[in-house]
């Protein structure tokens, strides 16, 4: 069993950046497929981005393309996601969740994950 603690969330302002930290521990980190979520008041948890294990390859939801990234450093047992130019509707609880690899494909929702971190809140004022 892996144990996920996410943190760098805080209050930034529209266009500023953030780096969110997913840190693991019970188990190396290297062979789960990672995946952020982030969950707005009074809304679903939606998919953020993902990394598999297999080639570190990943995936972004629509809203996020080319202004978050996802990276991972194994040797750290960590998962980074790197936003940039956030903006108002960014604002959510952010969780971190990690699921033993499968395959090469990045899984999208969030019954495919098993473990969970306890969420890390993202505001950002307009």
């Amino acid at each position: 069993q892996v144990q996920l603690v996410e943190s760098g969330g805080g209050l930034v302002q529209a266009g500023d950046s953030l780096r969110l930290s997913c840190a693991a521990s019970g188990r190396t980190f290297s062979s789960y497929d990672v995946g952020w979520f982030r969950q707005a008041p009074g809304q679903e948890r939606e998919f953020v981005a993902g990394i598999v294990w297999a080639a570190g390859r990943t995936t972004y939801a629509d809203s996020v393309k080319g202004r978050f990234t996802i990276s991972r450093d194994n040797a750290q047992n960590t998962v980074y996601l790197q936003m940039n130019s956030l903006k108002p509707e960014d604002t959510a609880v952010y969780y971190c969740a990690a699921s033993a690899a499968v395959g090469w494909v990045v899984r999208t929702t969030a019954p495919q994950y098993a473990y969970w971190g306890q969420g890390t809140q993202v505001t950002v004022s307009s």
